[in-house]
């Protein structure tokens, strides 16, 4: 059994994401796991022999056009054919799903998430919502006996790629109230703490922001020797391109973007040099909200002197590194508009009241005392972040999508679908987006058997009953879920969320 979930831990949910993207202050998180799962992912049963789902219109998250009248036959966990439906006639014994007017796309990818909540719950709402694949920037033990009871058939839930406990300098931006994390202080300590979260079974390494170079090189080091991805935030005292040279795929979050393109640079680096962390605090929301007063007007003051050539020259380098930024909008949202957060969802009701309930309180304590001269200039931070976000893309920079679920108002699974529009209001077409949420964040992941709809690939794949490429929103009309092979439809979906609801 894995460990039980009480209400006391309701704050770790909200600042496990939270204070994720406090904590990346100008800086940002790289990753890519390349990691390889067994199959049969159901909870109540194997994956379907053989399935043919016929008149279908397909949108293979390449970007290209979409196909219409597709017939798409999964069988043993794999998409075995993909043809046009009047030249496919299934064999006999096949079962066949008539999804006339309807549209499949491969398996949606959350790319940052921080899952916490009971086991009933959590992982069933992933590929529920249709998120069949997730990335999980804080491991523990929960999420690693997660993942083997989905191995194992007896729990539904997503594909999981599991990350170390973060690894911070001295003091950390976490307190010990939010779960485990490492400190490491120089070379010695950092090659060590490599080598134990690789034999814990991390898939990949997480650092942070408060390392020291010395840390930050001696990880890079080690985790090359040691053949283990390392990932995270790009520390205060390393540059983006420095980070991308060392190694790391993906850039978390957009702050480090703001420091990077930023004429004032080196000004704003000194001013991080001073920013100051209480280390006998111990409440990592304090600790937190502290950061967040400290840190702002040096974003206030990195927005103030963007240079446009400078950010050309930056996304480029990037580009051509092959390095990824994850935007993580939906985060930004709640914590630099929260008089936008609503003030309840219908995705709220399958999580815990306990939990739901914390939320308010836990964003007034991470945003609380802010003037009106701040709450300003803070939604004008936020609006530049979207502004990187088009020319990141218009640059060539592969954007997958993440939300940093775990950050309160975020439902897991269900907030992916907000932040795909998000990005759409950030200036990306639909097809982008769908583009970001499957095959450049399988890339990303370093998962080449999601992604994409094509004959060998995994059979994770969504129907939905409206055309996502009209409207991004539509990805939210699910008709029904195949999960490692394994057929949901819409009622056996309904019932599996009535459930997951009885369970919260």
């Amino acid at each position: 059994m894995s460990e039980k979930h009480e209400p006391g831990p309701g704050r770790r949910s909200f600042v496990a994401g939270a204070a994720v993207v406090a904590g990346a202050a100008l800086s940002g998180t790289a990753t890519a796991a390349p990691v390889s799962r067994p199959t049969a992912r159901g909870a109540s049963g194997a994956a379907d022999t053989a399935i043919a789902f016929t008149h279908v219109t397909v949108i293979d998250g390449s970007g290209g056009p979409a196909a219409p009248d597709m017939t798409v036959v999964v069988e043993a966990g794999r998409i075995s054919g993909l043809t046009p439906s009047a030249r496919t006639r299934p064999r006999p014994g096949v079962r066949t799903v008539d999804l006339t007017g309807k549209y499949l796309i491969p398996g949606l990818i959350e790319a940052h998430t921080h899952s916490d909540g009971p086991d009933a719950v959590i992982p069933p709402l992933y590929p529920l919502a249709g998120v069949t694949t997730v990335r999980e920037m804080w491991g523990r033990p929960v999420h690693h006996a997660w993942r083997q009871q989905i191995l194992n058939g007896t729990l539904l839930g997503a594909r999981w790629l599991i990350a170390s406990p973060i690894l911070d300098g001295q003091p950390s931006l976490w307190a010990k109230d939010v779960g485990e994390h490492i400190e490491v202080t120089n070379a010695a300590d950092a090659r060590r703490a490599v080598l134990r979260v690789k034999r814990e079974g991390a898939d990949f390494v997480k650092v942070y922001s408060r390392l020291s170079r010395e840390a930050y090189w001696a990880v890079a080091h080690e985790a090359r020797r040691q053949n283990i991805p390392f990932l995270g935030h790009c520390p205060d005292v390393v540059r983006i391109t420095e980070a991308g040279d060392a190694g790391q795929h993906s850039i978390e979050h957009l702050h480090a973007l703001l420091l990077s393109t930023s004429a004032h640079e080196a000004e704003v680096r000194r001013g991080l040099a001073a920013v100051r962390i209480d280390a006998s605090d111990p409440s990592s929301l304090s600790r937190y909200h502290s950061w967040f007063q400290q840190v702002h007007p040096l974003e206030w003051k990195a927005v103030r002197g963007y240079d446009p050539r400078k950010a050309r020259a930056v996304f480029r380098r990037l580009a051509a590194a092959g390095t990824a930024v994850v935007p993580t909008l939906s985060v930004h949202h709640t914590l630099e508009l929260p008089d936008e957060v609503p003030a309840g969802a219908e995705d709220w009701q399958y999580l815990p009241a306990w939990q739901v309930d914390s939320w308010p309180e836990q964003l007034r304590a991470l945003t609380s005392g802010r003037t009106p001269e701040q709450a300003r200039r803070i939604r004008a931070i936020h609006a530049h972040r979207q502004l990187l976000v088009r020319e990141l893309h218009a640059a060539g920079v592969r954007l997958p999508a993440g939300t940093d679920t775990g950050t309160g108002y975020l439902v897991p699974g269900f907030a992916l679908h907000d932040e795909l529009a998000l990005l759409v209001q950030a200036g990306l077409t639909p097809a982008q987006v769908m583009r970001s949420a499957t095959r450049d964040a399988a890339r990303t992941l370093g998962l080449d058997s999601v992604g994409t709809v094509e004959q060998g690939k995994a059979a994770d794949l969504v129907v939905l009953d409206a055309d996502p490429l009209r409207d991004i929103r539509n990805t939210r009309r699910i008709h029904g879920v195949v999960v490692d092979g394994r057929w949901i439809d819409r009622p056996e979906r309904e019932r599996l969320l009535a459930a997951v609801r009885q369970a919260a």
